[in-house]
């Protein structure tokens, strides 16, 4: 059974910084590729950066120039760097793993941007 944990996440004044980590359980090149999800309250589920396993990475448009998303393929881990953090922002954020007919989330890991 494949498990993403997902940790980093708090509570942040806008324009800080957080960095959010996601720890697989199964080698990260055996995922089509990885990525991070995120869903605010009454909203539905977005995209927020995906990285494939040939390394091709993924920005949704609002995050770009704010957020990277990057691998240690050593400790099987994908991480989110995120600066310049808006109110907007908040949400619960998701790990993400699709692997041919399965697709794999972690639990999520709470985003907060206020003051």
């Amino acid at each position: 059974q494949v498990q993403l944990v997902e940790s980093g996440g708090g509570l942040v004044q806008p324009g800080g910084s957080l960095r959010l980590s996601c720890a697989a359980s199964a080698n990260i090149f055996s995922f089509d590729a990885m990525g991070w999800y995120r869903q605010a309250p009454g909203k539905q589920r977005e995209l927020v950066a995906s990285i494939t396993s040939g390394g091709i990475i993924n920005y949704a448009d609002s995050v770009k120039g704010r957020f990277t998303i990057s691998r240690d393929t050593a400790k099987n881990t994908v991480y989110l760097q995120m600066s310049s953090l808006k109110p907007e922002d908040t949400a619960t954020y998701y790990c993400n793993a699709p692997r041919s007919f399965m697709n794999y989330w972690g639990q999520g890991t709470q985003v907060t941007v206020s003051s």
